[in-house]
């Protein structure tokens, strides 16, 4: 039996949603639709599900109890335009075998983990 097919989405709470969605629509590129939410396109392909330790610091600065992952096309290239419109990104990229991944924080504190997968992928 299946049972989890893909990834379906991230719910979270917000002191200002409708702020958060354009920030999210600004910088990141999501059509926020009138529902609300988003439809990611062009999430085919591997999604990861992985829980952390508890005391983990790879969510660091941000204190919530979780972090969303988005595949990106150029990260180096987003990395820039977002410095540029004046948002935080947090440390510097890192090229490994997984992609490439950088960080941006949201305007609520939410750290957000940026991935470009690796070719083929």
């Amino acid at each position: 039996m299946q049972r989890v097919i893909g990834f379906g989405g991230i719910f979270f709470k917000s002191s200002d949603p409708k702020a958060l969605s354009e920030w999210y629509r600004v910088h990141l590129g999501l059509e926020v639709q009138p529902w609300g939410g988003a439809k990611i396109p062009g999430s085919a392909g591997m999604t990861l599900w992985t829980p952390f330790k508890a005391d983990t610091g790879y969510f660091a600065p941000s204190e919530a109890p979780f972090m969303v992952n988005l595949r990106v096309a150029d990260l180096h290239g987003l990395i820039e335009v977002l410095r540029a419109e004046g948002c935080e990104v947090v440390g510097e990229p890192q090229d490994s075998e997984y992609g490439k991944f950088g960080w941006v924080m949201d305007p609520e504190g939410n750290k957000v983990e940026l991935w470009e997968p690796p070719a083929g992928q």
